[in-house]
């Protein structure tokens, strides 16, 4: 069965991180692409592709064929227009941060169970290839119980300009909500929370500098993004009873993508073997092992795969309610009170 989906937003996240994907998945189609302005010469790249494109939104939310409407727009119109297109009767695919408060998120989950539709995160980094990896090492048991995971996404940047925002405007929402749905995926809810969110390079900007650090009953895991850091540093670090395991570089389909290397094509995104990540364990006999453990491929395409199939079929949806409230939750106590501080959830 085909889904016949329609997108709300023509700019990078759209084209970059959606519709490659989607394009060339034989049991998609893409029916109507809405932006407040037309973009002709952009529309003319997709000519082939025989879709429409409108800025009049409800020539896509009247549309009775289009199942899906996939949100990719500034995070403070996410909650208006996921909730316009669930009052039509549309499943929705919202771009991160979901919502820009839990109170929002959690009335968008309510419209969407009242309607029998689904409403769903955009967190297509649990298919990133570093982040799959760890999946396999800890699946594995070889590094015994688990005792303290440390998860970064560091760059070089050290030019600020000014570009005042809102709080979700900043790293924190930018690039913390993917990693600690990762962490989610993997643990759960954690059972305290301590912040220390700031605004290193330019103070008149919104946050690009946060460490968060969650704890578990017998786990601390640690998320950190700074702009700051011009040596290679581990983007996994993981500790357990019985070994280590360390990943150094990040998942390579945005680096193919901003090539113009598409998916489908060869090795997109294969992980250079350079970047493959390091086991090392006592293994049953007592003896020391050192393992390289190659990357897997990484696809954002399988969040589509699994909407595809939860929307469809009736499977259950790949990010639950759950999971995305306590995301939201996590985020918005970031910024009530001072940092640094520890809050219990």
């Amino acid at each position: 069965m085909t889904l016949t989906i329609g997108y709300i937003g023509f700019g990078k996240s759209t084209t970059r991180y959606h519709m490659p994907y989607t394009l060339i998945r034989d049991n998609i189609r893409i029916k109507t692409i809405y932006n407040h302005r037309r973009k002709p010469e952009l529309e003319a790249e997709y000519a082939q592709h025989q879709i429409e494109f409108t800025d009049n939104l409800d020539v896509l939310l009247q549309d009775g064929e289009i199942q899906l409407v996939s949100i990719c727009t500034p995070a403070s119109t996410h909650y208006d227009l996921a909730k316009k297109a669930l009052e039509n009767g549309k499943n929705v695919l919202v771009e991160k941060p979901f919502c820009t408060t839990s109170e929002e998120a959690e009335e968008l989950f309510a419209l969407a169970k009242s309607k029998g539709l689904i409403a769903m995160a955009y967190q297509n980094r649990r298919f990133d290839s570093d982040f799959l990896a760890v999946k396999e090492v800890l699946a594995s048991g070889k590094l015994g119980d688990l005792v303290e995971l440390e998860s970064h996404m560091d760059y070089y940047r050290p030019e600020a300009p000014d570009a005042p925002g809102e709080y979700y405007d900043g790293a924190f929402y930018g690039l913390g909500v993917h990693m600690m749905d990762q962490i989610i995926d993997l643990f759960g809810r954690p059972e305290e929370v301590s912040y220390d969110i700031r605004s290193v390079r330019n103070p008149n900007n919104p946050d690009d500098t946060f460490e968060v650090q969650f704890f578990y009953p017998t786990l601390k895991v640690i998320v950190k993004t700074s702009h700051l850091v011009n040596i290679l540093y581990p983007k996994f670090i993981l500790h357990g009873t019985k070994g280590s395991f360390v990943k150094y570089g990040i998942d390579q389909q945005e680096t193919y993508l901003k090539a113009g290397v598409m998916p489908g094509e060869t090795d997109f995104g294969v992980d250079p073997e350079s970047s493959y990540g390091t086991l090392v364990y006592v293994d049953a006999n007592g003896e020391t092992v050192e393992e390289t453990v190659p990357t897997p491929l990484g696809d954002y395409g399988r969040l589509y795969d699994q909407l595809h199939d939860a929307i469809l079929n009736g499977t259950p949806k790949l990010v639950s309610d759950e999971e995305t409230l306590t995301n939201m939750t996590i985020l918005e106590q970031g910024f009530t009170g001072k940092n640094p501080r520890v809050i219990t959830l």
